[in-house]
């Protein structure tokens, strides 16, 4: 199973470091259990893209109030991220930088309501580098709309996870299939330092 995915990666294509933005989606305490077997990866994907001068832009999911937990109250039964709580903050195994931007979501994607293509659109980006948690929520959901708004996309296969391997493999075919490029942390150090 663990190269399922790769029947549908006929395309193949690297991220151009000068117009690319990696987003590191929801890695919070939250989700500790399924990110954890994933922090090296991910931590060697950040450090790579913070070399090759990549910005690096982090999402945190939170709920406020119960005005805004809209669909995700009704399917998660209200076991919701509650902001302010030791849940809602970003993992400190990750290692963000003060001066690297996290934006805050409400909803499986990073684009709704945070601003997030205006912030990128303003920086240049055209091109965005997809890790965090979970694969085939947040950061599946993350992706597709990154690239129905026309950026290119970049999907990591080793810096993502989720609940279940099951799940993950099948968003890395529906990736691979329409909406991204897979890539994975020494793909990302082979195309940016070789």
């Amino acid at each position: 199973m663990a190269s399922s995915y790769k029947k549908y990666q006929i395309r193949n294509q690297n991220p151009n470091p000068k117009t690319s933005v990696l987003l590191v989606i929801d890695m919070q305490n939250h989700f500790s259990s399924i990110a954890k077997p994933i922090i090296p990866s991910i931590t060697t994907t950040i450090n790579t893209c913070r070399r090759a001068s990549i910005p690096v832009i982090f999402t945190r999911h939170c709920h406020k109030s119960p005005a805004d937990h809209a669909m995700l109250g009704e399917w998660w039964g209200n076991d919701l991220i509650i902001d302010g709580t030791p849940d809602s903050e970003l993992m400190p195994e990750i290692g963000r930088r003060e001066e690297e931007l996290v934006v805050e979501k409400n909803t499986y994607s990073g684009f709704r309501g945070t601003q997030l293509e205006e912030r990128l659109k303003d920086m240049g980006v055209e091109e965005v580098i997809v890790t965090g948690v979970m694969t085939n929520l947040c950061c599946e959901t993350t992706a597709r709309e990154a690239f129905v708004r026309g950026f290119r996309v970049f999907f990591s296969t080793d810096a993502t996870a989720t609940s279940s391997e099951e799940l993950h493999q099948a968003t890395l075919m529906n990736m691979a299939y329409g909406f991204a490029y897979l890539v994975d942390c020494k793909t990302l150090q082979t195309a940016f330092f070789s």
